[in-house]
């Protein structure tokens, strides 16, 4: 008989939450092996996972600059809508924004555009691109770049945005249009918007899994407690950019968000294996910066993610929080808009401000920078004690294995068959134990990883004093 012990684990369909796991074993079942494609295999969740002992599960959080990248006075910067990409050619990374057509109204907005070496420092002053076909932008600075090799050239870079005043003789919604060069943007359709929705956020997305784009939309649904109405996100799925189908809701507040809590939207999507990784912005409107000081909202920054593309598991500790300083440039709210993967590091691109949601939007609504080790978002920590986490059985087609893990003592790993046993070539007294911090420690074994293809295994890592993030697979070919 099994013993089973759930911490809200998230192959049920709850939320993570960090905690010591003394044991945790999965029922056995006759589930078939999982066929593990070639990149990272991220244990944010629990679907790998067959059983693990004395691991703590920690949910890291990214280190912030000091000071935001782009401004309010001199950039003009006014919203917490940020895109980045890094130009294939160039190597250059290029920042595309909100800036206000006529301040001090609140709308419309113009997209503005920046370049940096280094992710960092921008050149300035920022350049005003025209508007898509004169058409009016609200709000929204979601660009993507589909690449040098993108079938179409003339529309290698995508750009989604807010339209209209949502009255019932202008609808609002989402608008797309493309580009060549991320600079003279074309409308797709002649009549906007695309996706009509009652709220000013929204963005676009490829997903390279399912090949398909995706959009987040914010819609204003009735409170919880009946009192007014609320933000929250929903997506929607497209193949041409032009025809979307009806949106389905992503992440909802439950009885455990207290207050006037809102997902206000979700954005910064990266993919990382067969995960599709999401930030939420969380808004509370109902509080202020400092205890007792005047109320003018608050916001913070949760992780997201999904296996499948619809369905969403969050994490409810703030994943990118306020910053603590009293009288910072990000004191009040941190709104990550943007993810982007540079080499070994991942660089996080948020709106900050200063006292509240809506306090001088033109001079403190900056944009800062967070970075992080890449794909380390949630961790399994074990202490002094040898801490053990077996996955599922799974099939490997792959040339080689490392690990990404943080290693004060000592880690190995070893590969088991679907009985449980090792295979011989594959055990710990086959694997050269792996010390020190790093996002690819090569896995050696006496026998080559390749003879396994095919094969049903069990990957089995024994670790103390280390955190292990996941692992990853290289191409055969």
């Amino acid at each position: 008989m099994n013993l089973s012990i759930r911490l809200q684990s998230c192959r049920t369909g709850a939320a993570a939450i960090s905690g010591v796991l003394l044991l945790l074993s999965l029922p056995a079942s006759a589930e078939p092996p999982i066929a593990l494609s070639t990149g990272p295999h991220l244990f944010i969740d629990d679907y790998l996972i067959a059983h693990q002992t004395h691991l703590e599960r920690i949910l890291n959080h990214p280190a912030r600059l000091p000071a935001p990248v782009v401004t309010g006075p001199e950039d003009k910067n006014y919203q917490p809508y940020v895109s980045v990409v890094r130009d294939a050619g160039t190597k250059r990374f290029r920042m595309w924004f909100n800036v206000p057509a006529s301040p001090p109204k609140n709308d419309p907005s113009h997209l503005a555009y920046m370049e940096s070496e280094d992710g960092v420092h921008w050149l300035q002053p920022p350049r005003l691109l025209e508007n898509p076909g004169g058409l009016e932008i609200r709000y929204g600075a979601s660009v993507f770049d589909e690449g040098p090799a993108f079938r179409d050239p003339a529309r290698r870079f995508k750009f989604g945005w807010n339209f209209g005043k949502f009255t019932d003789a202008s609808p609002g919604g989402l608008m797309v249009a493309t580009s060549p060069d991320g600079f003279a943007w074309t409308p797709v359709a002649a009549q906007p918007p695309v996706l009509a929705h009652d709220h000013d956020i929204n963005n676009i997305f490829f997903d390279p899994i399912r090949k398909r784009y995706l959009a987040t939309v914010s819609k204003m649904v009735p409170a919880p407690d009946g009192k007014g109405r609320r933000r929250q996100p929903f997506q929607s799925g497209s193949e041409d950019l032009v025809h979307w189908s009806e949106p389905w809701p992503v992440v909802v507040p439950d009885a455990q968000d207290e207050g006037e809590f809102q997902y206000y939207a979700m954005s910064g999507y990266l993919v990382r294996g067969d995960l599709l990784i999401g930030l939420a912005k969380i808004l509370r409107d109902d509080l202020p910066a400092d205890p007792g000081g005047k109320v003018a909202g608050i916001g913070y920054t949760v992780l997201t993610w999904s296996r499948d593309g619809r369905t969403w598991q969050r994490e409810r500790a703030p994943f990118l929080d306020r910053n603590p300083a009293p009288g910072t440039w990000d004191h009040a709210m941190t709104w990550i808009d943007c993810q982007l993967l540079a080499g070994d590091e991942l660089l996080l691109y948020y709106g900050g401000y200063a006292r509240g949601h809506k306090v001088e939007r033109f001079a403190e609504r900056q944009i800062g920078l967070a970075r992080m080790p890449r794909d380390r978002y949630v961790g399994r920590r074990a202490g002094a004690g040898q801490g053990t986490l077996r996955t599922r059985a799974v099939v490997i087609d792959a040339a080689a294995l490392t690990v990404n893990a943080k290693i004060e003592g000592e880690l190995r790993v070893r590969i088991l068959d679907p009985a449980g046993q090792p295979i011989p070539g594959f055990d710990f007294a086959d694997c050269p134990p792996i010390r020190g911090d790093a996002v690819a420690h090569p896995v050696r074994w006496s026998e080559p990883l390749p003879m396994l293809r095919g094969r049903p295994v069990q990957l089995e890592f024994t670790l103390a004093k280390a955190q292990l993030y996941g692992f990853d697979l290289a191409s055969p070919d």
